[in-house]
């Protein structure tokens, strides 16, 4: 007795539905994402020409869907980064950037960049400056190589709990280095406050701390290396002339930002 073959079974209309649904759905996001990507463009381009950049900068339309976003004429989170950024001749490696709070411009006017009737809810705008150029203002003092900055987190830097709010134009910072005394390479580490003074952001060392502390003429070092770290960076005007009104340590880099409400996509 041979054994019966098998019988294929022809997909069921359930399972054809499904997979119909599922292509659909896969079309439609692909659209989406397409039409995400020419909104992206257009604003890339508009922020280029704004800010005077020499490239297109990074923009990203946040939520999904845009589709529904779209319809609506309201884009909940518009994020736009533009890096290596010159300030005058001091500073050449700023960040920029900027979250637009739920930009008001209808699908065809942002298509076709027309942003003359658009407004925005909010900006937060920062601009970042990084351990490189805090490096290179330092030079024009005491040349030092592999600067870093990093938050002081030292208890006695660091505000308790009980402690009154933190003043947010006041941040407690710690730099660090290297650099050459009397042809001997010294690793330092300096300790102080950022505060921002005039949309300008002052750096004040108050400790200094060595690796080789039998260097002859240790307390002239430390006071060339607490002069030459202690300056005073203008990191220019913050995008869509928002007034800044907080400064931030992070790893690697000082933050100075600050926020406007309601105010026309083009002004600024």
């Amino acid at each position: 007795m041979t054994a019966s073959t098998p019988v294929k079974r022809r997909p069921t209309r359930g399972r054809k539905l499904i997979i119909a649904g599922l292509v659909l759905v896969g079309l439609l996001v692909a659209a989406d994402f397409g039409l995400a990507a020419a909104g992206e463009y257009q604003v890339a381009q508009k922020m280029r020409a704004k800010f005077q950049l020499p490239d297109d900068p990074t923009v990203r339309i946040n939520g999904f869907p845009f589709t529904y976003q779209a319809l609506a004429g309201d884009y909940r989170d518009i994020e736009i980064t533009a890096t290596g950024v010159p300030v005058r001749d001091s500073l050449r490696d700023l960040e920029i950037r900027a979250n637009l709070k739920h930009t008001r411009i209808g699908l065809s006017d942002l298509l076709s960049g027309n942003t003359r009737n658009a407004r925005i809810d909010q900006v937060i705008g920062s601009v970042k400056i990084k351990a490189n150029d805090l490096n290179r203002l330092v030079n024009l003092v005491t040349p030092f190589t592999d600067m870093a900055i990093e938050p002081d987190t030292r208890p006695e830097a660091t505000p308790t709990p009980a402690a009154a709010k933190p003043d947010p134009t006041k941040a407690a910072v710690k730099l660090s280095g290297t650099t050459k005394v009397a042809g001997r390479s010294i690793r330092i580490a300096a300790y102080g406050s950022v505060t921002l003074v005039g949309g300008q952001v002052a750096v004040a060392v108050n400790d200094v701390e060595v690796d080789d502390t039998s260097l002859a003429g240790l307390n002239e070092v430390l006071g060339v290396v607490r002069s030459a770290l202690s300056v005073t960076i203008d990191p220019g005007v913050l995008p869509f002339t928002v007034t800044p009104t907080a400064v931030r340590v992070e790893s690697g880099a000082l933050t100075v930002e600050g926020t406007i409400n309601d105010i026309p996509l083009d002004e600024g």
